[in-house]
C-alpha cells in the first residue's frame, strides 16, 4: 500500500512539474526577460508608475508641477537608456562582428545567455559565424591540396622534359613512359576536379542500363592491371575477380560504376602489402528486393583502418588523413574515394568501409532497376 500511495505522489508531481513547465512557457511573451517585447511594455508601465507616484507626491507635498514633471522626465529617460542600452547591446557585437567577418575574419563570435529574441538571434549568428569559419577553412584546403598535387607532376614531368631538351637523357621509351605517366597524373586529377564540380551544380545525369557484371568488372580489371606501372608503380599486387553467379547482371550507369571500382582498386593497390592480392567480389544485394541490385565489395590485405578513422575516409580531400589510416605514404588528394560516395549516393545507393578480419574491406550496394533514382 505504501508503494502504490508513493507512486502516485510521483504520478502526480511528475503531472503538476509538466502542467507548470507548459503554463510557465505560456506566459513566455509576458516575461521580459524572455520577449523584447515584453521588456519594452514593462518599461512604458514602469514609467506610467513612476509619473504617477511623482504627481502624487506633489499633491501631498504642495511641490510644483513643473519641478514633479521635471524629475518625471529625467527619471523616465534615465530607464529607458538603461534598458535600451540591455537591449542592443547585443545588436551592436553583432554589428563589429559582421564588419569583422567582411574583412575576412570568422572568429568573432557574440555572447550569448540571453533568454529573449536577441539570445535566440545570438545563437543563430554564431552558428553561422561558425558554418562561414569551416567554409573558409575547407576553401583554404581545397586550394593548398589542389596546388599542391598539381605542382608535383608538373615539376616531374618539367624535369623529364628539361633532361631531354638539354640531352641529359634520350627520348627513348622508359623517358617517354615516365612524361606519360605524369601527364595522365595530371589528367586524373583535372577529372576528379571537374567531377566535383559537377557534384556541386548537380549537372551530372545518369544513364543506366542493365549489362552482365562478369565481363564488365573483368574489363575494369584489365584495365587496371595494364596500368599499375603508370598509375602508382605497384606491380607486384595481383587482382582478383569472384563473381557469384557468373551469370549475375545488374541496373546502373556503367561509366560511373566504372569510376568507382577503378578508384577502390587503385585505394586498394596503393595500399596493400608488396605482392598482396586485391580480390574484387560482386553478389546481388541482399535486402533490396529489386532486379538488377548489386554489392561490390573490394578487399586488401594491407594494414586496415581503424574504426575511428572510417567516416572520414570519403571525405574530400583527405587523401592525406587517409593514406595514414591506411599505413600508406600518402600523396593523394582523397578525390577517388569522395568521388566513388557521390556515384554512388547518385544511384540512391551505399557504400561503407565494412568490418574485415585482414586488410581493408570497402563495400557498396546499388539498388537496381526499381528504387534507382535517376
Amino acid at each position: 500500500m505504501t508503494v502504490s500511495q508513493g507512486g502516485w505522489q510521483r504520478a502526480a508531481t511528475r503531472l503538476c512539474s509538466n502542467a507548470w513547465n507548459r503554463l510557465w512557457e505560456g506566459l513566455r511573451p509576458l516575461d521580459p526577460y524572455r520577449s523584447v517585447k515584453a521588456a519594452l511594455g514593462a518599461l512604458v508601465i514602469l514609467s506610467v508608475v513612476i509619473t504617477t507616484l511623482l504627481a502624487l507626491f506633489a499633491m501631498q507635498s504642495a511641490t510644483e508641477l513643473r519641478v514633479i514633471t521635471i524629475i518625471s522626465i529625467v527619471a523616465s529617460l534615465l530607464v529607458t537608456q538603461f534598458v535600451a542600452q540591455s537591449l542592443t547591446a547585443p545588436l551592436d557585437e553583432m554589428t563589429d562582428a559582421a564588419k569583422a567577418m567582411a574583412h575576412g575574419d570568422y572568429s568573432r563570435r557574440v555572447r550569448g545567455g540571453r533568454r529573449d529574441e536577441f539570445g535566440e538571434l545570438a545563437e543563430n549568428f554564431n552558428r553561422m559565424a561558425a558554418d562561414l569559419e569551416a567554409v573558409d577553412q575547407h576553401r583554404k584546403e581545397l586550394v593548398a591540396n589542389v596546388s599542391h598535387e598539381l605542382r608535383t607532376p608538373i615539376a616531374a614531368l618539367r624535369a623529364v622534359l628539361e633532361n631531354v631538351v638539354d640531352g641529359v637523357s634520350d627520348a627513348d621509351p622508359e623517358t617517354m613512359r615516365t612524361a606519360l605517366s605524369q601527364t595522365e597524373r595530371l589528367g586524373r586529377l583535372v577529372a576528379h576536379l571537374l567531377d566535383l564540380s559537377r557534384l556541386d551544380n548537380g549537372v551530372v545525369p545518369l544513364h543506366s542500363r542493365r549489362f552482365e557484371v562478369w565481363p564488365y568488372l573483368a574489363g575494369v580489371l584489365k584495365e587496371a592491371n595494364m596500368s599499375k606501372g603508370s598509375g602508382h608503380a605497384r606491380k607486384d599486387v595481383h587482382l582478383h575477380l569472384d563473381v557469384s553467379p557468373p551469370e549475375l547482371t545488374a541496373y546502373a550507369d556503367p561509366e560511373r560504376l566504372h569510376q568507382v571500382v577503378a578508384n577502390l582498386i587503385d585505394n586498394a593497390v596503393k595500399h596493400s602489402p608488396p605482392h598482396g592480392r586485391v580480390t574484387v567480389r560482386a553478389r546481388p544485394s541482399e535486402g533490396a528486393g529489386s532486379e538488377g541490385s548489386l554489392e561490390v565489395e573490394v578487399l586488401d590485405e594491407g594494414p586496415g583502418i581503424p574504426e575511428a578513422e572510417r567516416h572520414r575516409v570519403f571525405e574530400r580531400f583527405n587523401g592525406a588523413h587517409s593514406a595514414e589510416a591506411l599505413g600508406g605514404a600518402g600523396g593523394g588528394t582523397g578525390l577517388g574515394l569522395a568521388i566513388a560516395r557521390w556515384a554512388v549516393d547518385l544511384h540512391g545507393g551505399s557504400i561503407r568501409v565494412a568490418e574485415s578480419p585482414r586488410g581493408c574491406r570497402i563495400q557498396l550496394t546499388l539498388p537496381g532497376a526499381d528504387r534507382h533514382q535517376g
